[in-house]
């Protein structure tokens, strides 16, 4: 899953970004909501973390703008302004959840899990592929009854093909979904990720999964017998 947090403060932001990314979250931090508005329109985003007191462009104003632009991404407006007739202006603008600061971060990850809930897909909390399985609360993955220790980066980018078995995945489609913003600039980089990854899916002999498609990318498949 990959997020946007339009956040200002020099510390908060931050904070939020490393807070997300040890969930295992893809985050992009931008402090402006003209900067919110380009990076949306380049990355389709699965949640936006908007505050509303932004430099320039507000987050009212940000918000307001996307749903003209009929784009449905769940928004989370994360704002000082705490009365009930902003939480109502923002949620009227089309926010789909309203957090007030000071907060805490596990009622914001809560959160986070329930908006990615509400797209109209139904999400399973434990994929399954072959004899993989990744359970997306606890982030454990598992070859059978073998459990598989992954990084951040490795999580993501299984939790990416899990969610599209049999699909041939481009390199710059899993550039936009599983890296940062410009990690498809640097050469080999998903390569070694995905011989990481296969590493650890077949550490104890088990056949492979994820198949190169030469001059197309990777997918997610049963071995050959």
């Amino acid at each position: 899953m990959r997020l946007l947090v339009v956040e200002d403060h020099p510390v908060l932001g931050p904070d939020l970004k490393k807070g997300l990314e040890r969930c295992h979250y893809l985050v992009d931090l931008v402090n402006s909501g003209e900067e919110a508005l380009t990076r949306e329109s380049d990355i389709p985003y699965d949640l936006i973390i908007l505050d509303i007191l932004l430099p320039g462009l507000s987050g009212h104003e940000v918000c307001r703008r996307l749903r003209e632009m009929h784009q449905q991404v769940p928004i989370l407006f994360l704002t000082a302004l705490g009365t009930v007739e902003d939480r109502i202006q923002g949620l009227d603008l089309g926010a789909d959840d309203y957090l007030i600061k000071p907060f805490d971060f596990g009622e914001l990850e809560a959160r986070v899990r329930a908006l990615l809930r509400r797209d109209g897909t139904p999400r399973t909390l434990v994929l399954r592929f072959a004899d993989i399985t990744l359970d997306t609360r606890t982030h454990e993955a598992r070859r059978g009854e073998r459990v598989i220790t992954l990084s951040s980066k490795e999580y993501a980018l299984l939790y990416f093909f899990m969610h599209h078995p049999h699909e041939i995945l481009s390199r710059t489609t899993i550039a936009e979904h599983v890296w940062d913003y410009d990690a498809e600039q640097f050469s080999n980089v998903i390569e070694v990720y995905v011989r990481y990854l296969r590493n650890k899916l077949c550490a104890a002999g088990e056949p492979n999964v994820i198949q190169t498609v030469r001059g197309s990318g990777y997918q997610l498949k049963e071995p050959v017998q």
